[in-house]
């Protein structure tokens, strides 16, 4: 039997992805940084210290055939490093790249690699999708760290064999979620009015549920090596029709306001989240057909029963 290691096991994705694999009676090592989250249903687990370049990955790659990384330094809303760039090259790109060799030696097969859609960009423009063909133009220092990830992972796969799946998500959501998804559902759950009703934008999401599927096919799929997949639940939404379903998931329904866009953009900036407010207004939407087609995958939960799930659920 194949035995997978899932690192950043203890995560919000991580600990889903270890769920769904023990479900499904697949052979899964786990692992995991705080020895106080060592114990999950159905997965052999193992304690990682820091991850950089220096890494000993050694007791956790044996016997491993296939590795799914999806532990990170992620994006942080308000970094107080010295050099973010820095610590996210040193996680992000030297931790990954460190694994991969290693990897490599210890004999898997296949790594599967969680990146982001911040590869390609911050956002669309309301026409065109966002697809594996763009031209990479990330834009902060934990998309670029991502960006310089992959490449790194192509180095290692030309040198060595190993195979190499790339996966980019845009915001993942589901029961748990946390960020700044999980404060707009607090800010439902209060009632409190959102001058969001005037937005006409289009996002691309996936549910956490989706994007586990997405990466189990990855792991196992034969077309899949050697591959970048953008994934996405197939199905875009307004920010006001976001708001609308989760509200009405919830049982608070949305109190949304009419008011100009322009003035929302100008509000973001005198009150330093321009980049939050962008994120309401604008377009971010994905063609998720390459995974689709080569892997003939196709999300097993639609986009209003992922928000179904995730705010319906205490």
């Amino acid at each position: 039997m194949t035995r997978m290691l899932v690192t950043g096991a203890s995560g919000f994705v991580g600990s889903m992805l270890c769920a769904e694999l023990a479900r499904r009676v697949l052979d899964v090592r786990a692992a995991l940084r705080d020895s106080a989250n060592l114990d999950i249903a159905g997965c052999e687990t193992v304690q990682i210290s820091s991850i950089d370049f220096k890494t000993d990955w050694g007791d956790a790659l044996t016997g491993v055939s296939v590795v799914i990384h999806l532990a990170a330094r992620v994006h942080v809303m308000h970094d107080i490093s010295a050099s973010p760039l820095a610590e996210f090259r040193r996680v992000n790109v030297a931790g990954t790249e460190n694994l991969a060799r290693q990897a490599a030696r210890a004999g898997v097969k296949r790594l599967v690699y969680v990146s982001s859609i911040k590869v390609n960009g911050e956002a669309t423009d309301g026409v065109r999708t966002f697809s594996e063909l763009d031209v990479p133009d990330p834009q902060d220092p934990y998309g670029v760290s991502k960006y310089e990830a992959e490449q790194a992972l192509h180095r290692v796969a030309a040198e060595t064999g190993l195979e190499v799946v790339i996966v980019r998500p845009p915001l993942v959501y589901g029961a748990g979620v946390k960020g700044n998804f999980a404060q707009m559902l607090k800010v439902l759950a209060r009632g409190i009015p959102l001058p969001l009703a005037s937005v006409n934008n289009q996002r691309s999401l996936i549910y956490v549920g989706n994007l586990v599927d997405a990466l189990i096919l990855c792991a196992t799929h034969p077309a899949a090596a050697g591959q970048t997949y953008l994934v996405s639940d197939g199905e875009d939404i307004s920010t006001p029709d976001l708001l609308r379903q989760l509200g009405d998931a919830m049982g608070h329904p949305a109190r949304l306001l009419p008011c100009p866009q322009a003035l929302l953009t100008l509000a973001g900036r005198m009150t330093g989240k321009a980049d939050q407010v962008e994120r309401l207004l604008g377009f971010l939407q994905i063609d998720n057909g390459k995974i689709c087609r080569e892997l003939d995958w196709t999300p097993p939960y639609t986009l209003p029963q992922g928000l179904q799930l995730t705010a319906g659920t205490p």
